[in-house]
């Protein structure tokens, strides 16, 4: 859900652009921070609500601002004068020199140059129906625009996913040729074990018993159900990615917690080295999925 968007527009308060700003980072739910020109403050309800509903969710920043430098002929911006302010501080400078006798020679532009305003024209209240539409097309640019960057970062996204599933799936595959060795060993050890016991004990020993129960262990480290489910998951997560929808980035993080389910279990019946080698990188992958399932709406 990362993203940025930005527009600008012409307006006719006093010659400015207006600026509109998208920002938004990881969010599991709208977290939308506003900061908007004094002009709009009566409209920021308005601007909330619009904003909620077109982007769904993130941590967003959105600023709307007008401009104050306006530029020349030359693309040089610069600060306008506000004329009223000026003529009013020269009125009362050029009477004050008439009536103290100072030197007509003074600085007199220079210092009201330097008085407050003179250089920065007073900002209105309120703004007309004609400007609210400006405001509401710029801020449609904006999302339009950031709505293209969140586009462009989905598909790297899917490009990415799709390779981590890819990579669980070859690690999962890697698994089988341990499976029967695996087992072997776990029987060769345990009859290895019994042939230490004295003989008298061997003697009692009810081997239709003893063969039960060594299947009923090897079943328990059965494997199998686990591995269909985390191919199904796998499944499941390209099929969710390819399907349209509001939620789709929360479905795609209750089926990487299944997948975790799948592959711990994997672990805690791997009970070989090299197996536990590969579940421990199936787990690095998974983990690296989850974090990026954050950015998908």
């Amino acid at each position: 859900m990362t993203g940025y968007g930005k527009a600008e527009s012409q307006t006719s308060i006093d010659n400015k652009k207006l600026v509109v700003e998208i920002r938004s980072l990881n969010s599991k739910s709208m977290d939308l921070n506003v900061r908007v020109a004094p002009q709009l403050r009566s409209k920021e309800l308005e601007i909330r609500a619009l904003i909620s509903q077109r982007l769904e969710r993130g941590k967003i920043d959105l600023s709307i601002y007008y401009q104050d430098a306006v530029q020349n002929d030359n693309n040089v911006s610069f600060s306008p004068i506000n004329r009223e302010a000026f003529a009013y501080y020269y009125k009362e400078l050029i009477s004050l020199q008439q009536e103290l006798g100072w030197d007509n020679n003074q600085d007199v532009v220079g210092a009201i140059l330097r008085m407050p305003d003179v250089t920065k024209v007073q900002e209105t209240n309120e703004i007309n129906d004609e400007d609210w539409a400006i405001v509401l097309q710029t801020i449609d640019e904006a999302i339009a625009a950031f709505n293209a960057f969140r586009k462009q970062e989905g598909a790297s996204l899917y490009q990415m996913f799709c390779e981590k599933l890819d990579a669980i799936a070859t690690l999962l595959s890697e698994v089988e040729p341990y499976e029967q060795s695996r087992i072997e060993k776990i029987k060769a050890r345990i009859e290895a074990n019994l042939e230490q016991l004295s003989a008298a004990t061997q003697q009692v020993v009810d081997h239709n018993r003893l063969e039960q129960e060594m299947i009923f262990y090897l079943e328990k480290l059965d494997i199998t159900e686990e591995k269909v489910r985390l191919t199904n998951h796998l499944k499941y997560f390209r099929e969710t990615m390819d399907s349209e929808g509001a939620g789709v980035g929360k479905k795609l993080g209750f089926i990487a917690q299944e997948m975790g389910r799948e592959i711990n279990t994997l672990g805690s019946k791997s009970n070989q080295s090299e197996m536990q080698i590969i579940v421990v990188k199936m787990k690095d992958i998974l983990e690296q999925i989850k974090e990026q399932v954050l950015n998908v709406l």
